[in-house]
């Protein structure tokens, strides 16, 4: 969590909470793949245990109370970054879940969702398949078999990816170069799902690299 903005003082002032009743909508969008997660309401006092506690909190107009997203469920928004919008009566909170979002079980609550990033999508497939090694489930899936032959075999697969890359790039087709970087990209995600990473930490690495 990003004490240096969330703790300001300036967020809390700012925020306008006459306009809607003593409550701001607040949208929570993932940090890592931009995807719009789901759409809640802050009262001073939510926003403010958001700030406290890394997570986000929003205040329930049904029941009346304070609720922690994941606080019976387990799959919660750990909060990066809050801000308003140009009136000061919307925020926009940077989170990264853990778990589904939706209580239906699915990531976002715009099921439907077409700005969704299909790398993210693909990594969630590949996750998938990486829990499927254990058992007789995938057993036909090609990236099963990469898991099960080791990490040794996929690190191979990243290196002869990446000299058939270098070579349609050398040659000039275009086409195959495509072809080729594509299949780097996809036995690299597997090579870092094998070691417990994946492209939102090598996607952190760059901003933090770039002053992002």
């Amino acid at each position: 969590m990003n004490r240096d903005i969330l703790t300001s003082e300036d967020l809390v002032n700012r925020a306008d909470f006459n306009k809607g009743n003593g409550l701001l909508p607040a949208i929570v969008q993932h940090s890592d793949t931009g995807d719009v997660l789901m759409q809640g309401w802050m009262d001073k006092t939510a926003l403010l245990a958001t700030l406290e506690l890394g997570l986000v909190t929003f205040y329930s107009r049904s029941k009346e109370r304070l609720w922690t997203k994941g606080e019976s469920s387990g799959n919660s928004l750990e909060c990066l970054a809050i801000s308003l919008d140009c009136d000061n009566d919307s925020l926009l909170v940077m989170a990264r879940p853990k778990g589904p979002t939706c209580h239906t079980g699915t990531e976002t609550c715009w099921h439907d969702q077409f700005s969704r990033h299909f790398l993210s999508r693909l990594g969630q497939v590949i996750s998938s398949r990486k829990q499927d090694a254990y058992t007789d489930k995938g057993s036909k899936s090609y990236t099963v078999s990469l898991f099960n032959s080791g990490s040794k075999r996929i690190a191979q697969k990243v290196g002869e990816e990446g000299v058939e890359c270098a070579l349609a790039a050398v040659t000039g087709n275009r086409d195959e170069l495509v072809n080729e970087a594509a299949d780097l990209m996809f036995h690299l995600m597997v090579l870092l799902e094998d070691q417990e990473l994946s492209l939102e930490d090598v996607q952190r690495c760059l901003a933090e690299r770039h002053g992002g």
